[in-house]
């Protein structure tokens, strides 16, 4: 059990995860070496709310950047 190949997956705080790694996979149990784990083949769930879209995303950088200006012009006014 001691010389059996670590998992390695980055836990939360950071460090390599030293659980062992299932038997010809990569990953322990809870990182992704059970059977069955990760997501379903063509996964219609990661689409439902559209917030990691592309065109999503692209929009909330333009009004991100279009409050920083209002906010630099807010203290050249004042």
């Amino acid at each position: 059990m001691l010389t059996s190949p670590r998992c390695g997956a980055k836990t939360r705080s950071g460090a390599p995860c030293q659980a062992p790694a299932v038997s010809g996979k990569a990953r322990c149990r809870m990182h992704g070496g059970a059977k069955g784990s990760g997501a379903p083949k063509r996964n219609s769930n990661a689409l439902t709310h559209g917030l990691s879209t592309a065109e999503a995303i692209k929009a909330r950088k333009a009004l991100r950047e279009l409050i920083r200006q209002s906010r630099n012009r807010a203290k050249l006014v004042e």
